[in-house]
């Protein structure tokens, strides 16, 4: 019967040893999402600080495409 004890303590003993790891594993892959995650967030907001600008500048050259072509179609009429 000592012997059952002993195998039941050692497998107790090596399924402690390998839940740490693994939770040690988990911790480390969850750090790396999180990081991950952070980075995705900054460039998110850099790509919208980029497409704003874009859409200003847009509006921008078509007021003025729209200026310059009245002015050239009310010279063109007289």
């Amino acid at each position: 019967m000592p012997r059952k004890n002993n195998l039941k303590q050692f497998a107790d003993e090596a399924t402690g040893v390998r839940l740490s790891s693994h939770e040690k594993l988990c911790a480390e892959r969850m750090e790396n999402i999180l990081k991950s995650i952070e980075e995705m967030k900054k460039e998110i907001k850099s790509l919208r600080q980029d497409v704003s600008m874009g859409k200003g500048g847009l509006k921008v050259i078509l007021a003025v495409g729209t200026i310059l072509v009245g002015i050239i179609g009310f010279f063109q009429f007289k």
